[in-house]
């Protein structure tokens, strides 16, 4: 009996001890889990507070930019100030600037309806013979059409030097843009008041074959840029020794060709492809520019939303820069029978960083009231590329 009274009591201890190791694992497991649970909350507390949300819009919307044009916009409003406040220290004479739209695609400005085209804008111009420059200096404007439902207009000026190879150039022949600039934003103010100068050199016999093209937009953050109207200064006619102040009424802006594109297309319904080749890109090239290189970016919409896009390579700008790519779109046929192609060229320079310029867009379509000729042609020769030369507008 005493024997098995100490074997029972040692079995009770064996006992009593495993059962201390198990509860010790168990509180080891718990405290890990419990460790990662809350390095995972302290991570998705951080994401969630350094996060910028993109604003909600339709894809030919303002967009980056850059190209076209996609911006980032922060919620808060008090962020929001804080970045128009650094884009009005940044702005200085000479430097081109990206924050407000560098890209400003065609698709991404709303339609502008000439009932609605109101206002002048102010600005001068003088060609400095000295250092062989000429500044632009845009001074204000009066009178901007306002919004219908806000009641207000957040007004800026988009300034482009255009040139043409010759100073008799006909309408719509080709030209390319020297530079481009804007001014701060001004907000809230039919009647803005700028005072931004910009310069640019430029050698006395090209002044003659440039033309200042100024857009008066209006800045929405949260959808596309309107166009306000627009004013031309053709330099052909003006002396500018002197200080030269002008006055003009805005006028419903037009596009201007900068160049063509030599585009294929093929669509093949039963995989459901849409092929865009480009081939050959020809575009006028200032002989003063340094070494420059291109890309095309295609993007296909319906709807007013981005379905997909791709870009080509880069390649070194020739007066005709070949391409010979085909970028392939995988699409579900009713998409590719009522989609718009848009083929956005751009200009970088390799040896700076975030040097990519919009030169111009392409637009593809078919729409309830017309048909374009070359997606006419492509619907007509299924599985057969079909290709044809573009104008480039800007």
């Amino acid at each position: 009996m005493i024997f098995f009274a100490v074997l029972g009591l040692s079995f009770r201890e064996i006992q009593l001890s495993i059962s201390e190791e198990l509860e010790y694992s168990i509180l080891g497991i718990s405290g890990v889990f419990f460790l990662i649970a809350l390095c995972l909350l302290i991570w998705q507390i951080y994401r969630h507070c350094t996060r910028f949300p993109v604003s909600q819009r339709p894809a030919d919307g303002l967009l980056a930019r850059s190209g076209g044009f996609q911006y980032a916009t922060q919620t808060n409003d008090a962020k929001m100030e804080v970045l128009n406040e650094e884009l009005s220290h940044r702005l200085s004479p000479g430097t081109s600037y990206t924050n407000l739209g560098s890209s400003l695609d065609l698709a991404s400005i709303a339609d502008v309806e000439e009932e609605n085209i109101q206002g002048s804008l102010r600005f001068s111009l003088f060609y400095d013979q000295l250092q062989s420059r000429l500044v632009v200096t845009v001074l204000d404007a009066q009178d901007l059409a306002v919004r219908d439902f806000s009641h207000s207009v957040d007004p800026f000026v988009w300034v482009r030097l255009l040139w043409a190879e010759r100073e008799d150039e006909e309408q719509g022949s080709m030209q390319c843009v020297l530079d481009e600039w804007q001014t701060r934003l001004v907000k809230k103010s039919c009647s803005p008041v700028f005072g931004d100068q910009f310069s640019c050199t430029l050698a006395e016999e090209e002044v003659s074959k440039v033309t200042v093209r100024f857009e008066v937009r209006d800045f929405d953050k949260y959808s596309r840029h309107e166009i306000l109207g627009e004013a031309r200064a053709p330099l052909n006619s003006m002396k500018l020794s002197y200080p030269l102040e002008l006055k003009e009424e805005l006028q419903v802006p037009k596009k201007d060709m900068v160049g063509e594109a030599l585009l294929s297309l093929k669509h093949m319904p039963t995989s459901q492809r849409l092929e865009v080749g480009v081939l050959k890109i020809h575009t006028v090239c200032h002989p003063n520019k340094t070494e420059r290189a291109l890309y095309a970016r295609t993007s296909i919409t319906c709807n007013h939303c981005k379905l997909r896009h791709q870009s080509t390579t880069q390649k070194k700008r020739w007066e005709v820069t070949v391409f010979n790519e085909v970028l392939t779109f995988v699409l579900p046929d009713q998409q590719i029978r009522e989609c718009t192609i848009i083929v956005s060229v751009y200009e970088i320079q390799p040896s700076k960083k975030s040097s990519k310029r919009l030169i111009g867009h392409i637009h593809i379509k078919k729409s309830k009231t017309s048909e374009d000729e070359h997606w006419k042609l492509m619907m007509q020769s299924l599985r057969q590329p079909i290709a044809k030369w573009h104008s480039i507008f800007i």
